[in-house]
């Protein structure tokens, strides 16, 4: 009987496995599963690991196959089906769901100017490129690829038009972008170039990154002659030489963020040997995390007293300060009082409790005590007597 049982097992298998795939956010995506084996065979999804339960976006269709309706961000991961029946299950390869955020489109370029794709993962990948279905040789300095996946191409000739897609790779798979077809327009003449006044076609792109990250700050520009690219601080402070650099034709690469980085970038593209020139600016935002500046300290009072407690923190973007007793948030007895006392609220906080009665105050006005103390740091006190 045994070694029937696992006969029957050993039938148990998959028709159809789900493969790797690349979508576009927002668009349908259906995952293959099929099994084989002795009736009734059901059929589960897991996402990295853990059993997926359906939803609304979310459906294991009548062959085991599962929907995506609307795909989002959150769906990039790996997944697999598990097929069961009485005698056994049997789990399938993995698929990994890769989300493209931007594909390349179509471009047409005068012959001898800039051309620029772009390309764009939900997930972590290294994104490369391919022409016409070859790798694309990175041998030329007209050709960057820029670490958030942006293709670059100078003075461009006829030998560069053809179709264009991205690859994105890492440990797990390898997925391709849609094709996008570059058209190269030839000259009006067979003369040389006219002149051209600097042109920047990408500039730098308002951006957010936490302490310790990489960032890119694009500049493309064209003209004729090819413009200079420099860069400057809108504050004048100097650049942070110290682990920047210029990748390809004017691009600035942050490759460690720190606090001081903050600020506005401006990209600057001239005509040598002129005063034509073009800018545009960007901003970095540094995320830092919060610190506290001085933490509230234990106290003892009498009966009826009043007891304070201040709490400063500084970070970017400005910290909003919770308080706790016991273990239990305050914000519930916080809104009671707000409501009570024409609903000062302030990102940095005080709390006054005596005995069971505990207040958090929050935005004390420039009346009740509000000093800043230096950029993004500001100490509020205000001082409410509590009866008990």
């Amino acid at each position: 009987v045994m070694k029937i049982r696992r006969q029957i097992f050993s039938e148990l298998s998959f028709s159809v496995e789900p493969k790797d795939v690349a979508a576009s956010l927002g668009e349908r995506v259906i995952l293959d599963c099929q099994a084989q084996g002795e009736s009734p065979v059901g059929v589960r999804w897991r996402k990295n690991g853990l059993q997926l339960h359906e939803s609304g976006r979310l459906r294991v269709l009548s062959n085991g196959s599962l929907c995506i309706s609307s795909s989002a961000q959150s769906d990039e991961g790996f997944y697999q089906c598990l097929a069961q029946n009485r005698y056994g299950a049997v789990l399938s390869q993995r698929s990994h769901v890769l989300l493209f955020i931007t594909h390349p489109v179509p471009a047409e370029v005068t012959l001898g100017s800039v051309a620029r794709f772009s390309c764009a993962v939900s997930g972590s990948a290294v994104i490369s490129w391919e022409l016409n279905q070859r790798s694309l040789p990175l041998d030329s300095d007209r050709i960057t690829v820029l670490p958030n996946g942006v293709l670059q191409i100078h003075d461009v000739t006829m030998r560069d038009a053809g179709n264009y897609r991205c690859l994105a790779t890492n440990m797990a798979s390898r997925v391709r972008s849609r094709e996008a077809e570059l058209t190269i327009i030839p000259g009006l003449s067979s003369g040389p170039r006219p002149l051209m006044k600097p042109h920047i076609i990408a500039g730098p792109q308002n951006i957010s990154a936490g302490l310790r990250q990489s960032v890119v700050l694009e500049c493309l520009a064209e003209g004729n002659p090819r413009p200079l690219v420099s860069w400057s601080r809108a504050d004048s402070k100097p650049i942070d030489v110290s682990g920047a650099r210029v990748l390809g034709n004017g691009n600035l690469i942050i490759s460690v963020v720190k606090a001081h980085h903050s600020g506005t970038y401006l990209c600057r593209a001239t005509t040598p040997g002129t005063r034509n020139y073009s800018i545009a600016p960007g901003n970095l935002a540094v995320l830092v995390p919060p610190t506290l500046v001085e933490k509230p300290e234990s106290q003892t009072r009498p009966r009826a007293g009043t007891a304070r407690f201040s709490c400063q923190a500084e970070g970017t973007p400005v910290p909003r300060i919770t308080w706790f007793k016991n273990g239990q948030s305050l914000e519930r007895d916080m809104r009671k009082w707000l409501k009570a006392n024409r609903g000062y609220t302030s990102t940095f906080g005080l709390i006054l409790f005596s005995g069971n009665i505990a207040i958090v105050v929050k935005e004390c006005s420039e009346l009740h005590g509000c000093v800043k103390l230096k950029s993004n740091l500001h100490l509020c006190t205000c001082m409410i007597p509590i009866k008990v």
